[in-house]
């Protein structure tokens, strides 16, 4: 199954010389004439309106902490990624006996905590920065992954896999993504989608290694996880060594949620869209496999289709930070989502059941998803200054959990409610992606106005 500056409503900071900068603040100028307004603003925002301290934007700390946000993430968003070969196996052995949607509870309780504990790990990680948060991190997965190797009944998943290894990924997602932001902020979303990126090569190497190990007869479920455990191990070990923070710890912050900011409608609006897209990223990415095993494709093929969505995940990952921060982070959200939504309803639905549609379809919305996981990051730390990124960030994806712990169970839901058919599934996950593409304009809109071709 993740893994950054100052808010429109902060007008008053010192302007940047960059061209971005200018359009993401202009239209709050005439705020500054407004008394009233800039009073509501300042009763509403929970940062002190201060100029920002410059960023290196680039040297070798900088990208040491890039590597080690990717080495991270490979290891957290690589475990995420590959739900859906971990559901389609156990669903046909240990689990054999249970239903889709009981199943599913399993991995959506994962996604659940991976984003719900960040609600406190944010917060702790502006104040105390990330080296504490990942070692704690570190202990949680690779020991979640030893004892998920011999998990046999269904209680034990739910507290080793989706107890443990999502509270695990929550201490890592927040400070690797977080600790690039200090880094940079021309080139944040470059920078962003490198370390992001490491979560598609993750779900990339993990179906084709698992799929290698569980079908060697001397290995099997239990090598096989335990040899992945001990790859996390490594990956984790790298990140405990180089993700650090820049920025001086806020020793007089709170670490408790502060759920004043949802007052500033962007940040409010950029919440709701992210919840609906994260609500349809995680039914392909938690069904992909199963999916292509019900059109009558064989297991290897349905493990694989993973892999192939995962690898045009990479690519959504990194080449669209670099134009992001040219046409704007929300621009870029916008359009992977209405990419989203074609790859839904021009390619999934009519076309899914053939093996090139299935292929098209994963690669389509392994770009588009892409996209949508690294530059979200970038879109919320538009909304806030970079000191206060973890907890935005947080408090964010604390809400959008809930729609990772609702989607794969209600999907499951739909495909037993239509005797074992996608169809249902396929539209309802299109509907979310179109609601998101409206509720990306409408925040953007509180920023900037209607205008749609403004790079924000």
């Amino acid at each position: 199954m993740a893994e950054t500056l100052q808010a429109p409503l902060a007008t008053d900071t010192a302007l940047s010389s960059s061209a971005q900068e200018k359009h993401d603040h202009s239209p709050d100028v005439s705020k500054r004439h407004d008394p009233e307004a800039a009073s509501l603003e300042k009763s509403v925002s929970t940062e002190p309106l201060q100029p920002e301290p410059p960023f290196p934007e680039g040297g070798l700390q900088a990208w040491l902490v890039v590597f080690g946000a990717w080495a991270g993430l490979f290891a957290g968003l690589g475990i995420t990624n590959t739900i859906a070969v971990f559901q389609s196996y156990i669903s046909t052995h240990q689990l054999a006996d249970y239903s889709e949607s009981s199943i599913g509870w399993i991995f959506s309780l994962y996604t659940f905590l991976a984003f719900f504990c960040g609600i406190y790990i944010g917060p702790i990680f502006d104040k105390y920065g990330p080296r504490w948060l990942i070692a704690a991190g570190v202990v949680c997965v690779v020991a979640a992954q030893m004892l998920f190797s011999i998990c046999t009944e269904y209680w034990h998943f739910i507290l080793v896999f989706g107890v443990l290894n999502g509270t695990g990924c929550s201490l890592l997602f927040t400070p690797c993504l977080a600790s690039v932001g200090h880094f940079f902020r021309e080139r944040r979303g470059f920078a962003t989608g490198i370390a992001s990126a490491g979560g598609s090569i993750g779900g990339i190497v993990a179906p084709l290694m698992l799929t290698s190990l569980f079908s060697n007869p001397s290995l099997g479920w239990e090598w096989g996880i335990r040899i992945y455990g001990f790859l996390c191990l490594g990956l984790l070990s790298l990140a405990l060594i180089f993700v650090r923070s820049r920025l001086p710890p806020k020793e007089n912050a709170s670490i408790h949620p502060d759920p004043k900011i949802f007052k500033q409608k962007p940040f409010l609006y950029t919440t709701i869209a992210v919840f609906l897209m994260e609500f349809a990223l995680f039914i392909p990415i938690g069904y992909i496999s199963s999916y292509a095993r019900a059109q009558g494709f064989g297991e290897s093929f349905s493990f694989y289709i993973l892999t192939i969505m995962n690898a045009g995940s990479f690519f959504g990952r990194v080449l669209p930070g670099w134009y992001a921060d040219r046409i704007g982070a929300f621009n870029t959200n916008t359009i992977a989502t209405f990419l989203s939504i074609i790859a839904c309803f021009v390619v999934w639905l009519p076309f899914g059941h053939t093996k090139p549609g299935i292929i098209v379809f994963a690669i389509v919305i392994g770009i588009a998803g892409g996209t949508n996981i690294s530059i979200t990051p970038v879109c919320i730390s538009r909304l806030c200054p970079t000191e206060s990124y973890g907890r935005y960030y947080a408090t964010c994806f604390s809400v959008v959990s809930i729609a990772c712990l609702i989607g794969i169970p209600i999907g499951g839901s739909i495909i037993s409610a239509c005797d074992g058919d996608y169809w249902a599934l396929i539209v309802f996950t299109g509907i979310l992606y179109v609601l998101s593409f409206v509720m990306f304009l409408v925040a953007k809109s509180a920023s900037v106005g209607w205008r749609l071709l403004a790079v924000y």
